[in-house]
């Protein structure tokens, strides 16, 4: 049996700088519980999560991102072998497993379609697919998997994020394009989505990604508080609409809010809007995301420090 990992320094201040589980103190428990090899709240937590599939997805995602998630998940599945959370989890570490080398990537992408077909309403599975696949697979294989969970929830926030990040990196040697199909899609799946759907926020996240690509291809500057690639005039259209969608729309209770926030405070920070970035970061609190902030090639947290004590006048 695996034993639990270290509890050295570094991890502890690199747990409080970026957080994968954000504020969902129950998910942080249950990991903190697997991590030890007690994957009984595990269980309950995801039986409790049922088809709140936004949340089921990001609850999966970060328990299976732990180092031995995946051979304590074999013992749940040992104590309870018709257990479809369990064989659900086991597939999404196994594909986190083959992101970091250590699975081979055709069995995780096994393990997938498998859990997949065990929960055939489920998006979860396939979600560890599109992870898979956002990193390893080609184009057409990102897309089709992606549609296949949109099949099953349309609406799927993270599925949505994984394809425009990966939509973003199409043609960038061709240098800035306004009519990018990264800004196309965005921009269609935000029209699409219910007025109250956090993908109305998708349009910054394009613009965002889009930067990174830039950047690290060398059209745009590496500090992305001196690129005009956040203040021409589609980019003001794309963060005022969602900024507005923000003051009528804030959804307190989505379980991937503080991804939208981090990329929002980050386009207002570039754009210059001090202001509005404050109330962003007040949301946000002790919760950034690595994203955006390190973009192009930026250390995360400091960039996120330091654009926060400037909107609140704390630096």
């Amino acid at each position: 049996m695996p034993p639990p990992p270290p509890l050295g320094r570094g991890r502890r201040r690199a747990a409080q700088a970026f957080d994968a589980a954000l504020d969902d103190a129950e998910l942080g428990a249950a990991r903190a519980a697997l991590a030890q090899g007690r994957w009984q709240p595990t269980r309950i937590l995801l039986a409790r999560t049922g088809d709140d599939w936004d949340r089921r997805g990001h609850r999966v995602t970060v328990l299976a991102q732990e180092q031995h998630t995946a051979a304590w998940t074999r013992e749940w599945l040992l104590a309870e072998p018709d257990s479809t959370d369990a064989s659900v989890l086991l597939a999404v570490a196994q594909a986190e497993r083959a992101l970091r080398g250590k699975e081979k990537p055709d069995r995780a992408r096994e393990a997938c379609r498998t859990a997949a077909a065990l929960v055939p309403a489920d998006p979860t599975p396939l979600l560890g697919l599109l992870l898979l696949e956002r990193a390893l697979g080609t184009q057409d294989a990102v897309v089709r998997v992606f549609e296949q969970v949109r099949a099953r929830y349309p609406d799927h926030h993270h599925a949505h994020h994984l394809l425009v990040a990966r939509l973003a990196e199409r043609r960038a040697d061709a240098g800035p394009d306004p009519l990018h199909e990264a800004y196309d899609f965005a921009a269609w799946a935000a029209e699409q989505a219910p007025a109250d759907s956090p993908l109305a926020i998708l349009p910054v996240v394009a613009h965002a990604e889009r930067y990174r690509v830039l950047a690290a291809a060398g059209f745009e500057p590496a500090d992305p508080a001196a690129s005009e690639h956040w203040t021409g005039r589609r980019a003001r259209q794309v963060m005022k609409a969602a900024f507005d969608w923000w003051l009528e729309w804030e959804h307190e209770g989505h379980p991937r809010r503080l991804v939208d926030l981090n990329y929002l405070a980050h386009a207002k920070v570039c754009e210059d809007r001090g202001a509005e970035a404050a109330a962003l970061f007040h949301r946000i609190g002790d919760h950034p995301t690595p994203q955006p902030w390190s973009y192009p090639d930026r250390d995360p947290y400091a960039a996120f420090r330091a654009a926060r004590d400037r909107a609140l006048g704390t630096a």
